[in-house]
């Protein structure tokens, strides 16, 4: 059982990755270089994923990083791998019975963020900027809403920042507040999961991300 927050870099940000949400053939080595290179925190999520094929990418990952992985499905695996803890949203909104872990939450509105910060380990707000791949998707808040929120401390250290999340955005992610930024598709956008064999353009971007960061 998790009776202890994982050590990480004392940064002022944490650099969390939400993972693809398909599997690719470079993915265990894509992940295990970013976690050499500094990633904080990896969030799995494989919605509709057979739980054998999570498995096996856990299996892949050198055990010194499981305690840096949240997973957001098949919440069995957390005890499996001895991850780091588990992810409720609202497609998995309940813990399993009994778990006594560490619960990260996804928030998709400013209201309700001071009632789930009481019950997780930290909070990652939806929404924060325009989606990269749906152009339907737009922020859900105006920047001078985000601002409130951080002077009212709403958004604090124990809220992470996710949709539209992009090297150009972490200074404004840090000026308002957040404990960490949720990077996507400025990560994956940059390989080919299908065809792809050579990742250096992911991990010289994730650089970049992590010096922002810090």
């Amino acid at each position: 059982m998790y009776l202890c927050i994982v050590l990480l870099r004392n940064v002022d940000m944490k650099l969390l990755l939400l993972s693809s949400p398909n599997f690719f053939v470079e993915e265990d080595k894509i992940l295990t270089t970013l976690f050499e290179e500094g990633l904080d925190i990896l969030h799995l999520r494989k919605p509709d994923s057979e739980p054998v094929y999570c498995e096996r990418l856990l299996t892949l990952l050198p055990d010194k990083y499981h305690q840096r992985v949240i997973t957001n499905d098949h919440f069995y695996l957390k005890d499996e791998f001895d991850l780091m803890g588990i992810h409720l949203t609202e497609r998995n909104s309940t813990p399993p019975p009994g778990y006594k872990g560490l619960i990260t939450r996804t928030c998709y509105n400013l209201e309700d963020l001071p009632e789930l910060k009481k019950k997780s380990h930290y909070v990652i707000l939806r929404g924060v900027f325009d989606s990269f791949n749906d152009s339907n998707a737009l922020s859900q808040y105006t920047h001078e809403q985000l601002r409130e929120a951080s002077r009212k401390g709403l958004i604090d250290k124990h809220v992470m920042a996710q949709t539209g999340v992009s090297l150009e955005k972490i200074q404004e992610v840090r000026e308002l507040g957040f404990g960490g930024a949720v990077v996507c598709s400025d990560i994956w956008n940059r390989f080919n999961i299908h065809s792809g064999m050579d990742f250096k353009d992911v991990i010289k971007h994730f650089h970049k991300l992590r010096k922002a960061t810090e």
